[in-house]
């Protein structure tokens, strides 16, 4: 069983763990995201509510049922031969721990024998994942949107993943426990290629070399660079929806790319106008000089480029304030669209 949750997560990890049995018959991963040089106190929050056994994973070690395995900050969760695997590969839609890479790993090694939960949280992680998991015969499990404290990344999920189960958080727990005791779905039906793209994106996940790996040969190549090391991006489609790794293996949704696009951009459009905005009050400064030096001509030439740099500056300033409305959930606005 694997759980993703972001903002709002805290609280609805701990309703959904606490009426957990103590016989329950899975092993639990849980991502929740937390700041990269965050102390998580997570696992201790949770066995003060649950029976069952709570940690952080440790790279490398055996798993067993009953026990609830959390994401350490700024590693991924990922599960192999079984095992949880701790390892720093390159971010997905910005965050490390990926709810996407922990999903993507489930449902390669173990297919039909997979339930994935998405709750409460920010922006999209866990949607491409959560295809994933159903792509290869895992049950599906997504929070309703309007019982989400958070409701974007359960709506995200819902608008590209067609999720067996649609509940509020306070029936999660008991579905959980009825649908671990039902036998897995027959092996769907995934070609080779899908099952390769998915390997290579779990050994990326595991930091091994994305460019080595092949990854830009797994999709489009586009003319667009990564936002984090301005590599090259190739575009890859799940079902309907897009998404795009660049060769080193950052990885983001359409959504999560605009908003790191337009969020460097915005810095960028900020360096300008505080340049612009310098420039003015030095020049500003040198006209009220020379003006007192009674040297009129070279003050009013000082005063002019003033005038001109602060109208500049106001000029970036509005062109911010509408480059903000591009970093929206493209998401939402494709489904506003239709």
């Amino acid at each position: 069983m694997v759980i993703g949750a972001s903002a709002g997560g805290v609280a609805a990890l701990l309703e959904l763990v606490k009426t957990l049995p103590t016989d329950f018959p899975a092993p639990v991963f849980i991502v929740q995201h937390v700041g990269a040089h965050s102390p998580s106190i997570l696992p201790e929050l949770l066995s003060r509510v649950t029976p069952l056994a709570v940690k952080h994973a440790d790279d490398g070690e055996k798993f067993a049922a009953g026990t609830i395995y959390v994401a350490q900050p700024d590693h991924h969760l990922l599960l192999e031969a079984g095992a949880v695997l701790v390892k720093r590969g390159p971010k997905e839609n910005r965050f490390r721990p990926s709810i996407d890479a922990l999903f993507r790993s489930a449902a390669y090694g173990y297919g039909s024998r997979v339930i994935g939960v998405v709750l409460t949280g920010y922006l999209d992680d866990g949607t491409s994942g959560l295809w994933s998991v159903q792509r290869l015969g895992g049950l599906t499990v997504v929070q309703d949107p309007h019982d989400a404290e958070v409701p974007d990344m359960p709506a995200n999920a819902l608008e590209f993943v067609q999720a067996d189960y649609v509940v509020p958080l306070a029936e999660i727990s008991a579905l959980l426990v009825r649908l671990t005791l039902e036998a897995p779905a027959a092996k769907p039906r995934v070609s080779k290629a899908e099952l390769d793209l998915l390997g290579i994106e779990l050994k990326i996940a595991k930091a091994d070399n994305a460019f080595k790996l092949g990854i830009i040969e797994r999709g489009q190549l586009t003319s667009f660079t990564c936002p984090e090391c301005h590599g090259a991006l190739t575009q890859l489609i799940e079902g309907k929806l897009i998404r795009y790794r660049c060769h080193t293996g950052h990885a983001y949704t359409a959504s999560a790319l605009l908003g790191e696009v337009t969020q460097k951009v915005e810095g960028f459009l900020y360096q300008a106008m505080r340049g612009l905005e310098e420039v003015h009050m030095l020049t500003s400064k040198l006209g009220q000089h020379f003006t007192q030096k009674k040297q009129p001509a070279v003050a009013a030439l000082f005063n002019r480029k003033a005038e001109e740099s602060g109208a500049q500056a106001i000029q970036i300033h509005q062109a911010i304030m509408r480059q903000e409305s591009l970093s929206g959930d493209l998401q939402f606005e494709i489904k506003k669209s239709d």
